[in-house]
């Protein structure tokens, strides 16, 4: 059964709980250089910081210390603010709040972001605990209520008093959800935050904390992660850890133990690609922090879920009993980031959970795999494609598992509807990588979907065209991609071969067939100044190019129009490159390509083309300069002399053909 890499519909309850959850996450996400700056400064400058451990415990230095108290607000700095408590009081929460404001408004709009930080000062104003939540909320409501507002007058502010409304509608609107802030949202989070940090006080006191791996861990499986640890174990694990210098919220979801012992019981009693893989996988997830790559392992054997849950729990436990915690989050959920996190006081403990919570998991796992009877060790890369399936998209780390390290690649083929254009400027994109990445043994050439066979390893088409090929080389690996000059899934193709690994003799590079005498491009086929406004008079101006250079019947336009209504030619980067259905090849009267530059971008199906090439090939001498046009198109330097061609030569000589 093939592989396949393509982004999944998604839909139902768990997706849209995961969408919120990704949505906290994005707005915590990118801030986490800030949360462990704080841990640092939190670290070093308290009264029970690194800084006084070492003085105190190894100099036996008992003296005061001067800066360090007036960084960390106590002692002869008591009086004074530091700046430990101003970070987590006004500097992470308005952070988050402005995150969450630009998200809101859209296409991650400044001002958005900034309506979102004056609201959620108000709530920050209006309580007395660190206002995440609060920031979670306020940002996102200033973001999206500014958006609506603006476009209310949109296109009805006359010239010249545009900055005038814009600015004065934020600072009013601003100071509204301020207000609003500090007498609704500031103390309703506070409320909320004292409701939960009693619920967590009454498991911590009654022993009860651990039993929360029971849902953390199969939320971490299902993808529904974010939503707990960035919508309330993060928030209120920063609470606690400003009052008590630590916190036990940030290890629930975060700690790599379970996941290290569930992937080492496979690399002992596992079978086939599964076992292979484990110990790869192991050190991503210990080390990289990459939770993820274990996931699959356990979607191929749900029952494995109960050893992680166990695990899970042995963590937890293991820090109540020592009362260890970290001072931040560990982001990602790396043992490096958690030892970094860990104040003195905590270090054994919480690296005894780290250990105990693996070798759990690691014994009960190995227990239910040596129990298990299969003759095989489940579809590891159906699990994956599950769990992408979950997850919405492909990773390089799950990529690892898709194949395993006993599979190799060695023929790729990128294929499109007539195998002449994109699948040609596909092809010489990703087989740059892959040279560039050492792997000359890998073959990488184009085709046309109905000329494809089953004997390639790898296939990769537009994602509108993946079944049409899966159903043509049912046993091959098959990856989408919409952008085909820019496309991600380019590099996670590099990264799947370098884990495949080596083991066959290097087979010879296929390139493109040279350009011949009679080029392909000629001066009189490059408009720079395109008068088309849409994409369906951008094709026809395109073709109409190649006819009156005699390289085309009418007729090819025609099939250029219907060849775009099955599949975009959009190209990414700027560029669309329309051309014939298969069938219309009877209309070339030569291999040619026409070059338009738009000063205004075309609307491409919702993407900007400010370069249009219409291509016709009669055979395969337009590969070449489809080759060149691809390494220009990913060079920003090239792409900027193109867009500053004055003259059909400067465009030539930027593509490096010789001129008809």
């Amino acid at each position: 059964m093939a592989a396949t890499v393509t982004d999944a519909p998604r839909r139902g309850a768990r997706v849209r709980v995961q969408q919120f959850g990704t949505f906290l996450s994005n707005m915590v996400l990118p801030n986490i250089g800030a949360f462990i700056a704080w841990g640092f400064i939190t670290a070093l400058f308290i009264e029970v910081g690194w800084i006084t451990l070492i003085g105190d415990r190894i100099f036996d230095y008992n003296g005061g210390y001067g800066f360090v108290e007036e960084l960390g607000g106590w002692g002869s700095g008591a009086d004074g603010t530091g700046i430990v408590g101003p970070m987590i009081t006004y500097l992470l929460p308005i952070l988050i709040g402005y995150t969450g404001g630009r998200m809101a408004y859209g296409d991650d709009n400044i001002r958005g972001g900034v309506v979102g930080a004056i609201a959620t000062m108000g709530a920050v104003t209006g309580a007395d605990v660190p206002m995440f939540l609060g920031a979670m909320i306020m940002g996102p409501l200033g973001g999206y209520t500014m958006r609506r507002l603006d476009e209310q007058w949109d296109g009805k502010i006359k010239p010249g008093f545009e900055m005038l409304v814009n600015n004065f509608s934020a600072g009013i609107w601003g100071m509204i959800l301020a207000i609003l802030g500090f007498l609704v949202a500031g103390p309703f989070v506070e409320a909320f935050s004292n409701l939960a940090e009693n619920v967590v006080d009454f498991l911590v006191d009654n022993s009860l904390l651990p039993l929360t791996s029971i849902f953390v861990e199969p939320a971490k499986v299902l993808f529904l992660n974010n939503a707990i640890n960035h919508g309330i174990f993060t928030p209120l694990g920063t609470t606690e850890a400003a009052e008590q210098g630590k916190s036990i919220l940030f290890l629930i979801e975060a700690n790599p133990g379970p996941g290290l012992g569930l992937l080492l019981a496979f690399a002992v009693f596992g079978k086939g690609i599964a076992k292979a893989s484990a110990p790869g996988a192991a050190v991503i997830q210990f080390f990289g922090g990459i939770h993820e790559i274990y996931f699959p392992y356990v979607l191929m054997k749900p029952k494995l879920i109960l050893a992680v849950i166990l695990g899970g729990m042995t963590g937890v436990a293991t820090n109540l009993i020592f009362d260890s915690g970290l001072r931040a989050p560990a982001a990602p959920g790396s043992i490096i980031a958690v030892w970094l996190q860990s104040p003195a006081s905590s270090l054994v403990g919480v690296t005894l959970s780290v250990i105990l919570s693996a070798g759990v998991c690691f014994t009960v796992a190995s227990m239910l795999l040596r129990l298990d009877r299969e003759a095989d060790d489940g579809d590891l890369a159906g699990a994956t494609a599950s769990m992408e399936a979950m997850k919405g998209k492909k990773s390089v780390a799950s990529s690892v598992l898709g194949s395993g390290p006993s599979g190799t690649i060695r023929s790729i083929v990128f294929a499109c509807d007539a195998g002449m254009g994109s699948s040609a400027m596909g092809a010489s994109v990703l087989r740059k990588k892959i040279q560039a990445a050492g792997h000359g043994e890998v073959t990488v050439v184009n085709k046309a979907i109905s000329n494809l066979d089953d004997g390639y390893d790898l296939v990769v088409t537009h994602q509108d065209l993946t079944e049409r090929a899966k159903q043509k080389s049912p046993s091959a690996i098959h990856v989408s991609v919409e952008n085909f000059v820019g496309s991600p899934r380019y590099d996670e193709i590099v990264e799947l071969i370098d884990q495949a690994g080596d083991g066959a003799a290097p087979a010879p590079v296929v390139e493109s067939s040279p350009a011949t005498s009679d080029d392909v491009l000629a001066s009189g086929a490059i408009v720079l100044g395109g008068a088309a406004r849409s994409r369906d008079d951008a094709i026809t101006e395109a073709g109409r190019l190649l006819v009156e250079t005699g390289a085309v019947e009418p007729s090819y336009v025609d099939a250029m129009h219907t060849r775009e209504q099955s599949v975009s030619t959009h190209m990414g980067n700027g560029l669309a490159i329309p051309h014939g259905t298969n069938e219309a090849k009877g209309s070339i009267l030569r291999t040619a390509i026409s070059f338009v530059r738009y000063d205004e971008p075309i609307d491409w199906n919702g993407k900007p083309a400010e370069f249009v090439l219409g291509i016709a090939g009669a055979g395969d001498d337009h590969l070449a300069l489809l080759s060149r046009i691809a390494e220009v198109f990913t060079d920003a330097e090239s792409v900027e002399r193109l867009r500053a061609a004055r003259t059909p030569d400067e465009v030539l000589a930027t593509l490096d053909v010789v001129r008809v």
